[in-house]
């Protein structure tokens, strides 16, 4: 069994009450290297006596060198699934992921949580983006091919277009066909609902769209998905040429992201007209999100500018839709989320749920807060209490009082951001991690709940960017008693601005035969 949370959530149950100890700190800091990795194979040599799963070996193995890749990570290539509406196309990105995720009704324009998906075939990663339906009679196919079409696949690697036999080639196809081919991109054309041989001879007419030949599936019942997947893994580049590689000493990416009107485009345009090195501007419609490399603290800095985020993805529509999954996506193309929040407003429903999108994502965070030059004694008050009560789950992420339209209090940025990204990529080596964890445990044990106390094991970072830890112990530990491992962690390491994630195993001793 495994369990993993992060310490942005909250549940029903009382926070565990840890006994004071002010020197922790300063203690587990004094247990010198030798004795640390002395400690970590002592705990490391005890888990034999327990039943580990293959995986569990497999993780252990590949972190007891507490290496820490510093290669280029190759991004997945990125398919893009295009198509009228009801063709199929969500339910074939199901079919594809294994899993219902894409929203699937039978009406226009459906609205969709995500729209990008990280799937898998034959042992290789690749990127789905699951567009919104084009259909020439809906406000007009300018706006909607300009809005969506151009956006996906210009960001795409190879396309997929969905065309439903069962209706034929319509003017809408030919319109997305011509598109297609002024793009450049590789096309792999697919005729959906092909459930018989009567299907299978209506594929055939749509050779006549001048794409090559046809593959014929059923999204619905997974007729002939695994050959289409061998021929879109064919098409596609080994890694992305769209996407950017995360190279280590690049700019850093930050997401700047909140609600409209915000300050958003304010405080960019001041400081790259501060700094006056703006480069690769990405082309598109005035919704999408515009990069900007701007020179800050005498390095640079990737900027994403995004649409405001007005409503929740599943009630906006149109633009403003494909805005909030731009800004979605923006989120997950960054190491960190600038979130810009009006101090002179009280914090809304919106403004907490886009810090819950960015934490989510698994972002580093840091929160500016806006206007700052408008806000009286009263309101600081105020502001103060909201944050306490709506904003306490990221009460790690540095805040920073700005104005973005006079620059007041920007030159912060750059030290809360590095600061935040520091502990982004922080990982602790195992034996330091295991003299924490020893001290913690002996200073405050779990709880006994029914009988039993829960033990930890041992414990090790298995990944960073964010923090990812995984203890191993005899039973489960209680929410409360993790949200105290993570708030240690904390105070010790010094994990200001990133989420840290736990993972938990629990394993049973070995059985004597």
């Amino acid at each position: 069994m495994s369990d993993d949370m992060s310490d942005d959530m909250r549940d029903d149950q009382d926070d565990f009450t840890p006994t004071p100890d002010e020197d922790f700190a300063d203690r587990v800091a004094g247990i010198d290297e030798e004795e640390a990795a002395q400690r970590a194979a002592s705990l490391r040599s005890g888990l034999e006596a327990y039943d580990l799963e293959e995986d569990d070996l497999e993780l252990l193995d590949a972190y007891e060198s507490d290496a820490q890749a510093t290669a280029l990570v190759r991004p997945a290539p990125v398919l893009a699934i295009v198509g009228r509406p009801n063709v199929g196309k969500s339910t074939l990105v199901n079919r594809i992921l294994g899993r219902r995720e894409a929203v699937v009704e039978d009406v226009p324009g459906v609205t969709r949580d995500r729209v990008r998906y990280g799937a898998e075939w034959g042992g290789r990663p690749l990127t789905l983006v699951d567009t919104g339906g084009w259909d020439i009679d809906v406000r007009g196919m300018s706006s909607r091919i300009a809005g969506q079409a151009e956006i996906a696949v210009s960001q795409s690697d190879a396309v997929l277009l969905v065309v439903d036999v069962t209706t034929g080639v319509t003017s809408t196809d030919e319109h997305v066909v011509r598109m297609l081919r002024r793009a450049g991109k590789p096309v792999i054309l697919t005729a959906n609902k092909v459930d018989d041989e009567r299907g299978e001879i209506q594929a055939a007419e749509l050779w006549a769209l001048g794409l090559g030949e046809p593959r014929t599936v059923s999204a619905m019942h997974g007729r002939g998905v695994a050959d289409l997947l061998d021929v879109i893994m064919e098409t596609l580049p080994e890694f992305s040429e769209v996407d950017d590689a995360e190279e280590p000493g690049g700019p850093r990416r930050i997401a700047l992201v909140g609600r409209p009107n915000v300050g958003k485009s304010s405080l960019l345009n001041h400081l790259a007209k501060e700094e006056r090195v703006i480069v690769d501007n990405v082309a598109g419609t005035t919704r999408d999100p515009v990069d900007q490399v701007v020179e800050l603290g005498g390095k640079p800095w990737k900027f994403v500018d995004t649409a405001g985020i007005k409503k929740r993805a599943r009630q906006a529509s149109g633009a403003d839709y494909y805005a909030s999954l731009r800004t979605q996506t923006a989120l997950e193309r960054a190491e960190l989320a600038l979130v810009l929040l009006e101090a002179n407003e009280p914090l809304s429903e919106q403004d907490i749920r886009i810090v819950r999108s960015a934490t989510e994502a698994g972002r580093a965070l840091v929160l500016a807060f806006n206007k700052w030059d408008l806000v009286d004694e009263e309101r600081r008050h105020w502001l103060g209490r909201e944050i306490e009560k709506d904003l306490a789950h990221v009460e790690w992420a540095p805040r920073v009082n700005i104005s973005a339209k006079t620059g007041r209090h920007a030159d912060k940025l750059v030290p809360a951001m590095e600061h935040a990204l520091k502990s982004w990529d922080m990982r602790i080596p195992t034996s330091r991690l295991n003299a924490f964890l020893g001290e913690l445990v002996a200073a405050n044990p779990h709880p006994v709940r029914g009988g039993k106390q829960p033990r930890i094991l041992f414990g090790t970072q298995v990944s960073s960017r964010p923090p990812h830890i995984v203890v191993f112990t005899t039973g489960f530990l209680d929410p409360g008693y993790r949200r105290f491992i993570l708030r240690r962690l904390r105070e010790t390491f010094d994990f200001t601005g990133t989420p840290i994630q736990l993972g938990m195993r629990i394993r049973e001793k070995r059985k004597r035969r």
